[in-house]
């Protein structure tokens, strides 16, 4: 019998993953709207750090701002196609530190009023639903410390040419660490 395709269906956070790509879009309009080309939203935090802080290392940007190396290296690579930084050597051969190019420390001002602009809109949001998703994030992050995601998919996991643990007499699977993940609607 051939396995019906897991992802045919829409997956319980496709929602928000489609919400945060239209609030990076309506951002994006903002910067467009004054002109500002070639910007995007994720180039924000790491442009104001490095405004703040001076020349870091992919490392230690990626560090600062709790991204990983990959996902920071990317962003840098996207930001130097677009003129917002360059790359100066390191303490050794090894290293290049990122600086800002003059056309991102102009932008820098405008960035961090947008920044706040979005934080209160953020704020006004929080207040104006009946489930805050600040608070949500962080109820999901107390979950997850309890019990992390890992643990989580592991009790779900079948592997292929298994089978799952039934429970003598039910017809159905137990609650046991191969239990099958039930197909989202």
């Amino acid at each position: 019998m051939a396995s019906l395709d897991p992802t045919a269906s829409p997956g319980r956070w496709d929602a928000l993953h489609a919400l945060l790509a239209a609030l990076d879009a309506q951002i994006e309009t903002v910067y467009a709207e004054r002109g500002i080309e070639g910007v995007r939203p994720r180039f924000a935090y790491p442009l104001i750090r490095l405004a703040h802080t001076g020349p870091l290392t992919i490392r230690e940007l990626a560090e600062s701002l709790g991204r990983s190396h990959s996902a920071m290296s990317q962003t840098i690579t996207a930001m130097r196609r677009e003129g917002l930084v360059d790359s100066e050597p390191g303490a050794d051969a090894r290293t290049r530190r990122i600086t800002l190019t003059g056309r991102s420390r102009a932008l820098i001002p405008f960035l961090e009023a947008e920044w706040r602009a979005t934080e209160a809109a953020v704020d006004e949001l929080d207040e104006e639903v009946p489930h805050a998703l600040s608070a949500v994030v962080a109820e999901l992050t107390r979950a997850l410390e309890r019990r992390p995601m890992r643990d989580r998919i592991l009790a779900h996991l079948v592997e292929p040419g298994s089978e799952p643990d039934v429970e003598p007499g039910s017809g159905s699977a137990g609650t046991s660490a191969s239990a099958p993940i039930e197909p989202s609607s």
